[in-house]
């Protein structure tokens, strides 16, 4: 068997706000899909009010999708490799997470991505150095944990 076209969701309480967090912290680029949502609303099968417009492009309110910028892109702006999505839910993050993301810069560049995800709007939960390993446990704008080793 083939293996199987995947994409990471996170559950948001501000889906844009949280991608452009996470775009910037993994250098993932947001999806361009303007032309596939104005399509949609133009033909009637959503309402203008089911989107948003965010540097200039119509993008879905409740939903925001990156991609990583060296995956090939659908003629709709959609990405056809790695991809994140980014979904509106109305609860808060209340347990910790069964899946996180592990970042791998490397021992000697760990502080330095350390203190600019910090300044992006993450916290520092925790330092580890234990024989198997370094790394930093943080947590995203929302609460979600991830780590940096």
């Amino acid at each position: 068997m083939a293996a199987l076209r995947t994409q990471l969701v996170f559950d948001a309480g501000d889906p844009h706000a949280l991608a452009a967090f996470w775009a910037d912290a993994l250098g993932y680029e947001h999806e361009d899909i303007d032309a596939g949502v104005r399509s949609i609303v133009e033909a009637g099968y959503a309402p203008a009010e089911a989107t948003v417009e965010i540097d200039g492009k119509l993008r879905w309110k409740t939903m925001a999708s990156l991609r990583h910028p060296d995956d090939p892109v659908r003629d709709d702006g959609v990405g056809t490799g790695r991809r994140i999505l980014f979904q509106a839910v109305p609860e808060a993050k209340s347990v910790k997470n069964r899946v996180h993301l592990d970042i791998s810069v490397g021992p000697d560049a760990r502080e330095e991505h350390v203190a600019r995800l910090t300044a992006l709007g993450a916290s520092v939960v925790r330092e580890y150095d234990l024989p198997e390993g370094r790394w930093t446990a943080m947590l995203d704008p929302e609460g979600n944990e991830f780590d940096v080793q």
